[in-house]
């Protein structure tokens, strides 16, 4: 049986700046099928700009969205952007992850959480001026909240937020806005992802 893959996010998730064959997402299902797990490219839901909220509303305008056997989140960045408060993000947040665990067939060990990564360190977020300490504390909050609700549920969470700012600024690393990640990061993400995700699917 060819296991199904829903990937939920923003424009990480959906590899802005990069091929859509080098998303993160499809790495992962690569790498799955390379380690003998048998899954299907993923159906990603996702869009460049779309914080915690918009992407619920998403997935109800998506709706009906069936039942999957893998699902991956990872969200959070415009919140913090928008400099919306941490209790907000953990708010809407735990819906979300409520709801991917339902689309999961109720199956908290089908789901995987990434981290937000550290926009801060790029040459975009250097030009903007804004205080890049600043969003890396706000960054780690979110991160934290986050981490706090998936071990509550029982879901796997991944920390990438450590891996986006060692030579995250590195110009190899970045797409052409120098802000996204390029798709050698993605690779560095899904690196990081892979032995957790391989074992969530190897349970029976």
């Amino acid at each position: 049986m060819t296991l199904t893959y829903l990937a939920l996010g923003d424009s990480y998730t959906i590899g802005e700046g990069v091929e859509e064959g080098r998303r993160w997402p499809m790495q992962l299902a690569r790498g799955l099928r390379e380690a003998g797990i048998a899954i299907a490219d993923p159906r990603i839901i996702a869009t460049t700009g779309w914080t915690t909220d918009e992407l619920s509303a998403a997935m109800d305008a998506a709706e009906p969205l069936g039942d999957w056997e893998f699902v991956s989140l990872l969200i959070g960045v415009n919140n913090q952007y928008r400099g919306r408060d941490v209790d907000d993000y953990l708010g809407e947040f735990t819906r979300l992850l409520q709801r991917a665990i339902a689309l999961a067939n109720a199956r908290a060990d089908r789901v995987l959480v990434l981290s937000i990564p550290d926009w801060g360190v790029t040459p975009f977020a250097f030009a903007s001026g804004r205080d890049r300490r600043l969003i890396a504390d706000q960054l780690d909050a979110y991160n934290a909240a986050a981490r706090e609700v998936c071990a509550a549920h029982g879901v796997a969470f991944v920390d990438i937020t450590g891996i986006s700012r060692d030579g995250g600024d590195a110009p190899d690393m970045l797409a052409e806005d120098g802000l996204h990640p390029s798709a050698a990061m993605h690779a560095r993400w899904t690196e990081a992802a892979l032995p957790t995700a391989m074992v969530l699917l190897s349970n029976a």
